[in-house]
């Protein structure tokens, strides 16, 4: 591990455009996030700044960090990648709550463009169609097993170009599939609420489909990883192995723990709307009785 740290340091060079997004995206999130902080009805808490602060630090780490240069030797570190974009670093993104900040956060005369009529409509109609879980399940579905076909898989290796568009993939149907699921945490318990909760055990199914197929074959599934130079003792077939046992677990843990934090809250939702409930009741019938008493006495 210590040499694969020492190459890793060797051949990194600076990503300077991702550096940029990554500072640009950040800062102009700050400056929305500030302006905020003077209204105190749409303030956005601490804690989000935070999250969506980490979740941007987290793709730097996936893609410009030292060690990422080493996914052209390892499927592990390739793994790693798509695991820190898509499974933690989208869902924190998406718990900043970034679109009041980033409004905000735009130079006047660009804000006054974005919320024209003729750019919010469109813009709207397309975030409806988006915003069904059917076409975010679908596309992260698409996205996770169609990168990793084989002739996909080494297409962007051995291009920058699809290398770049992969990583964007990532990121984006990561956005799409996580949306729904962090709506649904600020939802009332009603039957779509739970039905995130089928959504996340659906998405697992496919993550464990290819996590298995790495893990349990005995074949390398991509063999431009046999004609890399390596630099490590573990082998092809062994770090193939390791990847697919990280996917799964990774995958289980988060889709896990994101489904029972959301089960408890809309049981939590639920027993506080049944007890008010009940309140109205009694106070109903307390009521109705004291009129009665009261025509009795009459």
């Amino acid at each position: 591990m210590t040499h694969l740290a020492h190459v890793s340091w060797d051949t990194w060079v600076v990503q300077l455009p991702l550096t940029a997004a990554c500072v640009f995206t950040a800062m102009l999130y700050l400056r929305g996030w500030l302006a905020l902080r003077t209204d105190a009805s749409r303030v956005v808490q601490r804690w989000r700044a935070a999250s969506f602060l980490l979740g941007v630090v987290l793709i730097w780490v996936a893609i410009g960090w030292p060690l990422a240069s080493l996914h052209t030797e390892l499927l592990t570190v390739h793994m790693v990648q798509h695991l820190l974009i898509m499974t933690v670093a989208a869902p924190l993104i998406l718990l900043g709550a970034p679109a009041r900040p980033f409004l905000l956060g735009l130079p006047s005369s660009l804000l006054h463009a974005c919320i024209r009529p003729g750019v919010c409509g469109p813009a709207q109609q397309l975030a409806r169609v988006f915003r069904r879980r059917v076409v975010c399940w679908t596309g992260a579905t698409a996205t996770l097993v169609g990168w990793h076909i084989p002739a996909l898989f080494t297409l962007a290796m051995h291009s920058e170009a699809w290398r770049a568009f992969e990583l964007t993939s990532f990121l984006t149907t990561g956005l799409l599939f996580w949306w729904p699921v962090v709506r649904s945490w600020r939802a009332a318990a009603t039957p779509a609420g739970w039905a995130i909760v089928l959504y996340l055990f659906l998405a697992t199914l496919p993550c464990d489909v290819l996590s298995a197929f790495l893990v349990f074959s005995e074949r390398v599934a991509y063999p431009i990883y046999l004609s890399t130079p390596r630099h490590t003792s573990l082998s092809v077939l062994e770090d193939q192995q390791l990847a697919g046992a990280l996917m799964w677990t990774v995958v289980t843990i988060v889709y896990l723990a994101a489904a029972a934090i959301l089960s408890l809250r809309l049981l939590s939702r639920q027993a506080d709307a049944e007890a008010a409930f009940a309140r109205s009741e009694f106070a109903g019938s307390t009521l109705l009785d004291d009129d009665r008493n009261s025509a009795e006495v009459a």
